[in-house]
């Protein structure tokens, strides 16, 4: 995200990068201003002032609403970046009217902002919580495990098996938390809580790198994140 290094705030103006019409993408509105969202090939910056920032680093130092806003702007930039040809036939794409979409002028092809739905969830086991480290995470530290759904496959579903082949355990009563989008990089994030069932841990390592219980008399890992569903999961059952 470009911005303002000194207050991380918003650029005035991006005439350096000459952006065309066709290059921004509709955002929409908070606190009454209308945002727009472009992507650039050039890491080259307007002026020594501004610097490029990653989203993740940005967490606990911006607004959670304009947070939200650049998390919705980096999807649709980053649809475009990678939509810029045909996947069927590698015609340059162009924007379709009245959609959101681009439109392939060759064959037809439709191309829609992707949005790839994954499965979040917090095992209970009396007054225990199965948190773990993902092997694949930026930031080694415990959470709740995650995967993404597979195709034909229900969010029920996903959940069972994840939690089979990260950690081998069952779990039983599944109850809907929340979801949220997720712009790492176009996830939709759909948290549930469940019951042990059986099992004992048995991590996959090439998924999880720990796994374990935390029970009222550990030490809960902090959020660090707190922007998160993952946090306000682990934050909503932590013992009080």
């Amino acid at each position: 995200m470009l911005l303002r290094s000194a207050d991380l705030a918003l650029p005035a103006q991006l005439d350096a990068f000459g952006l065309s019409p066709e290059q921004l993408h509709p955002v929409g509105l908070w606190q009454d201003c209308y945002y727009q969202a472009a992507w650039t090939d050039s890491p080259a910056l307007p002026d020594a002032e501004h610097g490029w920032h990653g989203l993740r680093a940005l967490f606990g130092s911006m607004d959670e609403g304009l947070l939200g806003l650049a998390s919705r702007a980096s999807q649709l930039a980053e649809w475009a970046r990678t939509h810029r040809f045909c996947g069927a036939c590698a015609t340059p794409m162009r924007r379709a009217a009245g959609e959101r979409s681009f439109q392939c002028p060759a064959c037809g092809m439709t191309a829609y902002p992707r949005i790839s739905p994954a499965m979040m969830v917090l095992i209970r086991k009396g007054e225990a919580a199965l948190l773990a480290v993902h092997a694949q995470a930026p930031y080694k530290r415990f959470t709740a495990l995650a995967g993404f759904l597979e195709a034909g496959e229900s969010i029920e579903e996903a959940v069972h098996r994840e939690v089979y082949e990260e950690v081998g355990l069952r779990v039983q009563n599944l109850r809907y938390f929340g979801s949220q989008s997720w712009p790492f990089p176009h996830s939709l994030m759909i948290a549930f809580t469940a019951d042990y069932l059986d099992g004992e841990i048995r991590v996959d390592p090439n998924e999880i790198s720990e796994a374990r219980w935390f029970g009222p008399g550990d030490e809960w890992p902090e959020m660090s994140a707190t922007v998160s569903i993952a946090a306000a999961l682990i934050n909503a059952h932590r013992p009080r």
